[in-house]
């Protein structure tokens, strides 16, 4: 009987790394408009490649290509990957939500734990023996050169996965800061792929923990059961980049190097106060603060200011109090008694049903079909 070469675990792999190539490719192939953000994709995605391709190389016998490659390449492809993964993914982020994010010359210090690892493979002239503990008559030094690529190559994916998240929470608190109306699928989708990748990062990290201390054939278990996780993560990324990736809403800094007084001026206050309630600019759907600031004369870190430090909140809450007020009143209003809870969210200048209803449930305390009843009851009382 021939022997086997792949089991259903290294098929998994395999399936990877031939998906993450056709994603990149897609992606290469796809005019996004974003040339950095898709640059940054597909870095990733050939990275998470090249790292499945590795741990393929690496732990299975039954793989060869040449002798050369297997064992004095693969260490490097190896930390190649897995040192710039975590990068990619940030870089994809910023590139995504940023509208004037650039990499610069400063940005190359990322590229500081490769090349300390290469250097470290080159000066104890590691090799794949050496990476899986099988070289014969390896000193201590080298042994633990090893060790520090292997916790190297485990932590730092993990700290970029943690400043991806962070990345995110921030973008989205941006979002509120710029934006009346915000689709939850923009944040969600990006928060649910990092948080995905960051668990999976984190549950590669106490695998690589726990083989201290279970044995070895838990280890290997926990060890195939994060290639899994990766496959499953991967098919979610290319779900999110074809389908959301290109709808991202942008954010740019409001901040301006002259210093902001702590109480805006009662005459910006009152710009602001005269673009609420007597234009009522919030019954536009997709007002943002740039268009808002235009429309009242007042440069955008005024707006800002004032907002901020006089009604003490943020331009997505402003605008969608104002919001709130207004469906109030046309619920409690007998002439609008025809108009649907859809008609009247829309007229109130909310777009989406489920942030109208979060709003007035927090800020009223109640349902809208409660309160027009609430309304009715008192009118006809």
């Amino acid at each position: 009987m021939e022997a086997y070469i792949f089991n259903f675990h290294d098929v998994v792999l395999f399936m990877t790394i031939i998906e993450c190539i056709m994603l990149a490719l897609f992606q290469w192939a796809l005019p996004t408009g974003r040339h950095l953000s898709s640059t940054m994709l597909i870095s990733f995605l050939l990275s998470t490649s090249i790292h499945s391709g590795c741990v393929l190389l690496l732990w299975n016998d039954m793989v060869h290509t040449t002798d050369f490659f297997d064992l004095k390449v693969i260490p490097y492809l190896l930390m190649l990957a897995t040192l710039l993964k975590g990068p990619a993914l940030y870089f994809y982020v910023a590139s995504l939500t940023e509208q004037e994010f650039k990499l610069k010359r400063v940005h190359l210090l990322h590229l500081a734990p490769l090349a300390i690892s290469w250097l470290l493979l080159l000066a104890f002239g590691l090799d794949s023996d050496a990476m899986r503990w099988r070289s014969e008559g390896q000193t201590d030094t080298a042994t633990a050169v090893v060790n520090f690529l292997w916790h190297s190559s485990k932590v730092i994916p993990f700290i970029y996965g943690l400043a991806s998240v962070y990345l995110v929470r921030h973008y989205y608190q941006s979002l509120k800061d710029q934006y009346s109306s915000i689709s939850s699928s923009e944040p969600g989708w990006l928060s649910v792929l990092t948080i995905g990748f960051l668990l999976s990062w984190a549950f590669s990290l106490f695998v690589h923990i726990s083989a201290q201390f279970v044995s070895e054939q838990m280890s290997n278990y926990l060890g195939i059961s994060e290639n899994y996780v990766i496959f499953v993560l991967i098919n979610g990324l290319f779900a999110y980049s074809a389908a959301y990736a290109h709808r991202v809403l942008t954010t740019k800094p409001i901040a301006s190097k002259e210093v902001l007084p702590e109480q805006p001026d009662d005459s910006a206050i009152d710009k602001v106060r005269k673009g609420m309630e007597v234009e009522q600019l919030y019954l536009e759907q997709n007002l943002n603060i740039e268009e808002f600031s235009n429309r009242i004369d007042l440069p955008v870190r005024d707006v800002s200011g004032v907002i901020n430090k006089h009604f003490g909140t943020n331009f997505f809450e402003f605008m969608n109090s104002y919001r709130v007020e207004e469906a109030k009143r046309l619920l409690a209003d007998p002439a609008h008694s025809n108009m649907t809870i859809l008609d009247i969210l829309l007229q109130a200048g909310f777009n989406s049903k489920s942030a109208f209803h979060r709003f007035f449930k927090r800020l009223v305390g109640m349902s809208p079909s409660e309160y027009r009843k609430q309304q009715t009851q008192k009118k006809s009382a």
